[in-house]
């Protein structure tokens, strides 16, 4: 366990693309016993700010599973749609400086550009002025290193400019692009630390860098390691992850405690939720975590 001040804030923030499967669990689980350990605070924020790739209902599956295991958030849950005002205030903003231009190319325009592990690096096109028509808004990026300490990972750094190039804030259909959305949503909730996937982990850079445009704090990051199926891919509703059932959820919570690399003892299976939980606030350890890029799922009866 760690030694942290009561003010500690974490969250969890699914999307409701569908519901929750192992891997989600796992995130859920850290970032609940990350912030139960050291008596803080947990939020629940539903990101559902790209209607096509939601599903109806699934922000109620998600809520009710979370529920189902025991699961005790502070506060209403809320909802990233209902901050879309605030989200465009601040893409403003950044135009307003120069540092955020309008972008009018397509994935057309971009398809001979060069690629990197993040995807395709933008051009900078668009930096001193774009054809007429649809766009999307960008921001300007250097090639000064972004750099933070996980608290699973370690050291990390990312030159954006070479690496990813100019990255979208708000996309070409009108909709707020996840990196601008998320990083207001955590600043006006006071998260102090952000527990999640590492699949995440090379967005974070984006993220700090957004952060120290607009003026805000950087929190803390943890990113744990990811559940992976039999052929080493990512648990995901792509990847044919199973939904979570509510039938036994205490078993399933002793798994996703070992696949946290915590050691719960043969003397909970069985037992209620609120014994489980209970052992596992009292024993939570981010140690083993250390380095750790994946989880077999499989091994735990998941994948």
């Amino acid at each position: 366990m760690r030694s942290e001040p009561a003010s500690y804030v974490g969250r969890f923030a699914p999307s409701p693309t569908g519901a929750l499967h192992f891997g989600s669990l796992l995130a859920a689980v850290a970032s609940y016993l990350q912030a139960r350990s050291v008596g803080g605070r947990w939020l629940v924020r539903i990101e559902d700010i790209d209607p096509p790739r939601e599903q109806p209902g699934a922000d109620q599956l998600i809520i009710d599973i979370l529920a189902a295991f025991g699961f005790e958030w502070d506060g209403p849950i809320s909802y990233q749609s209902k901050s879309t005002t605030r989200h465009e205030a601040l893409v403003d903003q950044l135009l307003a400086t120069g540092i955020a231009y309008a972008c009018s190319c397509s994935r057309r325009d971009l398809a001979n550009a060069p690629r990197g592990p993040l995807g395709v690096i933008y051009p900078g096109s668009c930096r001193k002025g774009c054809l007429s028509g649809e766009t999307s808004i960008r921001i300007r990026t250097h090639d000064e290193p972004i750099q933070f300490v996980d608290a699973a990972q370690g050291p990390q750094s990312q030159r954006l400019e070479s690496e990813s190039g100019d990255f979208v804030i708000k996309r070409r259909d009108g909709l707020i692009a996840y990196h601008l959305a998320v990083v207001a949503d955590d600043f006006d909730q006071g998260i102090t630390e952000i527990v999640r996937g590492i699949d995440l982990m090379d967005s974070t850079p984006r993220q700090i860098y957004l952060q120290q445009q607009l003026g805000l704090s950087t929190p803390q990051y943890l990113h744990i390691p990811v559940a992976n199926n039999d052929h080493g891919q990512k648990l995901s509703k792509l990847t044919g992850a199973e939904a979570l059932s509510a039938a036994c959820p205490g078993n399933t919570l002793l798994s996703a405690l070992r696949a946290l690399r915590q050691e719960p003892p043969g003397a909970l299976t069985g037992a209620n939720l609120e014994s489980i939980w209970q052992w596992a606030m009292e024993h939570w350890d981010t140690a083993p975590l250390r380095g750790l890029k994946s989880i077999p799922a499989r091994q735990f009866g998941y994948g």
